[in-house]
């Protein structure tokens, strides 16, 4: 019996050629593309007519799906949130666990489906107990293991990403021999929410107000200026802080019960122990004892030699061979053993 897989496109080239690779693989596939947002109308419109272009080209039924309200809920509010409590959030990962990879949305939402497939880059792959692991993209430029550690089993053993051994230029090259228009569309840098990059007054304008003005702090505790509201600093921020000072300086705290911000040099920083939550563990159950592994704390930043280990059935205790600088509350620590993800949790 032919296998039908539900194909999320985004209107961009990887969705597209990762539609094309599966239909050529002999599944009966359908396309989705998700609403997400009630602004930034004209962004998202062409990304919805570039999906339903790719789709028409591919001969593939289109379908949509208004997720506004979810995504609103447990994406947009919670990236606030985070910055009002002084941290970096990162939405990607957030929609992920609770949005793009919500295999129950979608059936709830009357979708019949064996597999979900989408563009990442990335592999999974089951070993010989039968459990599914997560690897990194062949083309490690373009891999995004990081945002998907948050995958569960149930999630890994329905998804196919038919990208994982391609390079971005074989993604185009194949886009280009099927005749898709978007094969030549750059990427998307920015949240999708935040087209601008301005997370300060996307915040300001979603809550209708202003973030209180408050003191900028040294490492002593010494008044040094005035910052433009907490929700617009994150840790290590050199630019746009207001402060002239004879030597480069950082953001190095944010306390949001006293609504300040500390700035400091680059050695205060520094730091070789996090703790992780609302973890989720791919390659085992849980970790039953310390684990030596690779680390990273953002998405570009080069994985780090690091001890793990689990102190409770929600927390990761991570400790770094050397200090590391500017580990972030709300951003993720993810743990890899070569190509594969351990899983991870988010920074606390």
């Amino acid at each position: 019996m032919q296998k039908k897989v539900l194909v999320a496109m985004s209107g961009g080239v990887d969705s597209s050629v990762a539609a094309s690779l599966v239909k050529d693989l002999g599944y009966e596939c359908k396309g989705i593309t998700l609403k997400l947002l009630n602004s930034n109308k004209d962004t998202e419109e062409q990304n919805t007519c570039d999906a339903r272009l790719a789709a028409h080209k591919l001969g593939l039924v289109h379908h949509y799906l208004d997720l506004k309200k979810d995504f609103d809920n447990k994406v947009i509010r919670h990236f606030i949130e985070t910055y009002e409590a002084g941290g970096t959030p990162n939405p990607c990962v957030n929609c992920n666990r609770n949005i793009k990879f919500n295999i129950d949305l979608y059936t709830q939402s009357g979708f019949d489906f064996d597999f979900f497939v989408t563009g990442h880059y990335a592999r999974t792959e089951k070993d010989e107990s039968g459990r599914w692991l997560l690897k990194k993209a062949k083309d490690k430029k373009k891999d995004q293991s990081y945002v998907l550690y948050c995958l569960t089993q149930k999630q890994l053993s329905r998804i196919i990403f038919p990208l994982g051994n391609l390079s971005k230029d074989e993604t185009r090259a194949i886009a280009r021999e099927k005749g898709l228009l978007n094969a030549d569309r750059e990427d998307s840098q920015d949240i999708c929410f935040v087209p601008e990059g301005d997370y300060g007054s996307f915040i300001e304008k979603y809550k209708g107000k202003k973030y209180p003005k408050g003191d900028i702090l040294d490492l002593k505790g010494n008044i040094i200026g005035q910052h433009k509201g907490i929700i617009r600093y994150t840790l290590g921020q050199r630019r746009g802080l207001g402060v002239a000072v004879n030597y480069p300086v950082y953001v190095t705290a944010i306390n949001p019960e006293a609504n300040t911000v500390t700035l400091g040099d680059e050695s205060a920083l520094l730091s070789q122990t996090l703790f992780a939550r609302n973890i989720n563990l791919i390659a085992f159950d849980t970790l039953e004892k310390p684990l030596r592994c690779m680390v990273k704390t953002r998405y570009l930043q080069e994985e780090k030699p690091a001890l793990a280990e689990q102190t409770g059935p929600d927390e990761l205790k991570i400790i770094f061979d050397e200090a590391q600088r500017a580990i972030t509350p709300g951003q993720a620590a993810v743990l890899y053993d070569g190509e594969l993800v351990i899983g991870g949790g988010t920074i606390v």
